[in-house]
């Protein structure tokens, strides 16, 4: 029992920071129970991993057929009934052998216990600290077993029977292999009371109606194509507006602060790679070398490029650099590419070609600390225009237990590490330290944006970087007229436009601040008889600068404004016979607000404040 006890303890300190440590328990353990039903529901069954991740869990299982609605009606049914039976939850050490034989006929269990006598990875199969040495545990509750380490809760009934709910079932590969075979996940979600889960269900139906994927086809804003690829989203009219009219906002202010605009192609040599490191720190999330010999010496081929940094690179190193010239300022809206897995691509937020509003910034080490804080300022006031309000700011730094994982020496980690700190202090931010999620070359600052949902990103980024500079041997000629080191700012305060727009459209429903609207104006001539002076303020708004169109079809105003709403338009402007003598517009709002007629001149003064303001209605 004290045996027991200690390893129960023990395994209290896997529950991941963040996380709510009775919610894992719980989630954690109607993993568990839903495995045992599962295993009841489909004889032969093979339980493969089931943790628990942010609000919900899972479990995945290679099963004879795929299960259906009814199935997953009556796991859910059986779990009540384990879970009403206040089975204790048994934990014991075993020896590699006793492991074996328990999991004999579960290939994927045996492959994990392989990995935990060999060394370096845990029951889940993810690499170990290297100082923490591996133990075998298996936690026992009601019949089913499980290779695992814990925590869980003290018996079944700490989990609610009416706290917790199956949500969907979806294909996964094991260890994330596309090679290896496909599996079952099946996905759930558990909490304290049925308060808790029915105040997250309903969350989760919110955010169904704000799926950017339904959302986008609903306001024809991109879409994909078999025929074109999985992860390579095609940008509709109405989508591109949207996306251009970002990038010409940060265009603007990148060169009110003195960046300066570049273009590169989309592939480079492989040796470009080599010497950055990307690959092949990167190789497994890149798509394969192109194998091509271009008779110059140079036979490794080319690689369609993961991340701008390298061409910038070359950019920087084309001529001789004096002090007097940094920092260098270049940007780019860069296509990039990365071969995601199949199973992990999902609408614009994770796709293999996106563009990343890239910049980098060469400068002296006696800047860095003006240079960063300037480009934090910029990420700040891109998140500010798109109300982007709740948000955490993370210090991004070297694991200092897993320095394998980086490249550049500890004198050069502490010199950023510490820069990066002292900026964030000065500017006031309430950062907070996250190690081992630093970029391989240097640390970062990352902005985790919570949005209208509650569900937290990880958006704009700034990094410091002295590695690749040393890499790549770059230089500038000092005041003392020899050669120095620059330093390097790895800056991108959308992180990526795709990613950035998927979460944009969800965190605002789709209805757009009206500068960012696709469709700012939308005229609605009443009868036939309107239809000319609808044109004509509609031309008088357009050379005004707004975006407008005339909706003169012989439908009843009624629906047309319905379907202007359901386009998420901002402004409606309704015209009337009364409107027409008087060079006037009945204005309505998206948000169903009747503002009443007004002067055209009047409404056009009001909605170019508004947009000129970057406000919304």
């Amino acid at each position: 029992m004290e045996v027991a006890n200690e390893l129960k303890a023990g395994a209290e300190a896997y529950i991941p920071e963040g996380y709510d440590p009775q919610l894992y328990k719980i989630r954690h353990s109607a993993a568990h129970v839903m495995a045992q039903a599962v295993v009841e529901r489909f004889p032969g069954a093979k339980p493969t991993i089931g943790p628990p991740i942010e609000d919900r869990f899972y479990y995945d299982f290679d099963l004879p057929r795929s299960p259906n609605e009814e199935d997953l009606a009556w796991i859910e049914q059986r779990m009540k009934e384990i879970i009403k039976g206040r089975h204790p939850f048994e934990v014991r050490e075993v020896s590699a052998g006793e492991a074996r034989e328990l999991f004999k006929d579960n290939p994927y269990k045996l492959e994990l216990i392989e990995g935990l006598i060999q060394g370096g990875y845990d029951e889940y199969g993810n690499p170990l600290p290297d100082d923490e040495q591996p133990k075998i545990t298996v936690y026992q509750h009601d019949t089913f077993v499980d290779l695992c380490r814990g925590p869980h809760v003290p018996h079944t009934g700490y989990i609610k029977h009416n706290g917790f709910k199956l949500l969907t079932i979806a294909g996964a590969y094991w260890r994330g292999d596309a090679s290896k075979p496909q599996l079952t996940r099946i996905y759930g979600t558990a909490w304290r009371n049925r308060t808790q889960l029915d105040e997250y269900l309903e969350r989760l139906e919110l955010a169904r109606q704000r799926d950017h994927r339904k959302l986008g086809r609903q306001l024809e804003l991109f879409t994909f194509s078999n025929k074109v690829g999985p992860g390579l989203p095609l940008w509709l009219p109405k989508g591109t507006i949207m996306r251009e009219t970002l990038v010409d906002f940060l265009k603007q202010e990148q060169l009110k602060r003195g960046y300066s605009p570049v273009i590169t192609p989309h592939i480079g040599r492989l040796e470009l790679w080599k010497t950055s490191g990307h690959y092949p720190y990167y190789k497994d999330s890149q798509f394969p070398p192109m194998a091509l010999d271009d008779h110059e010496g140079h036979e490794e081929g080319y690689l369609l490029k993961p991340m701008n940094c390298p061409h910038h690179i070359q950019i920087y190193a084309d001529k001789r650099r004096s002090y007097r010239e940094l920092p260098v300022r270049l940007a780019e809206f860069g296509q990039v590419y990365r071969y995601e897995q199949t199973g992990e691509l999902g609408g614009l937020t994770r796709v293999r070609g996106f563009t990343v509003d890239d910049a980098h910034i060469f400068c002296r080490p006696d800047q860095v600390k003006d240079e960063f804080k300037d480009a934090i300022d910029l990420a700040l006031k891109v998140l500010g225009a798109l109300s982007f309000e709740d948000y955490r700011v993370q210090l991004s730094l070297r694991d200092p237990n897993d320095k394998e994982k980086y490249t550049g020496e500890d004198a050069q980690w502490e010199q950023a590490e510490q820069a990066i700190r002292e900026a964030a202090d000065e500017m006031g931010l309430d950062a907070y330290e996250a190690l081992g999620e630093a970029a391989f070359y240097g640390p970062k600052v990352d902005f985790m944006v919570r949005d209208a949902l509650g569900r937290e990103w990880q958006l704009g980024t700034v990094q410091l970087d002295y590695n690749l500079p040393e890499r790549f041997d770059l230089t500038y000629i000092g005041s003392d007229d020899k050669r120095h080191r620059p330093a390097m700012i790895h800056r991108a305060p959308f992180g990526s436009l795709e990613r950035f727009i998927g979460v944009l459209i969800e965190h605002c429903g789709g209805a757009f601040p009206a500068w960012l609207a696709p469709e700012q104006v939308r005229i609605l001539p009443i009868t036939d008889a309107q239809a000319d002076y609808a044109h004509d303020v509609r031309a008088r708004l357009f050379d005004a600068g707004l975006r407008v169109e005339v909706d003169a079809r012989s439908e009843k105003v009624g629906y047309k404004i319905r379907e202007a709403q359901l386009q998420k338009i901002p402004y409606m402007l309704i015209i009337g016979k009364r409107e027409m003598e008087n060079d006037a517009v009945a204005v309505r709002l998206r948000t169903e607000e009747d503002l009443g007629a007004m002067p055209v001149a009047e409404f056009l003064e009001m909605a170019k404040t508004a947009i000129e303001e970057k406000r919304d209605l």
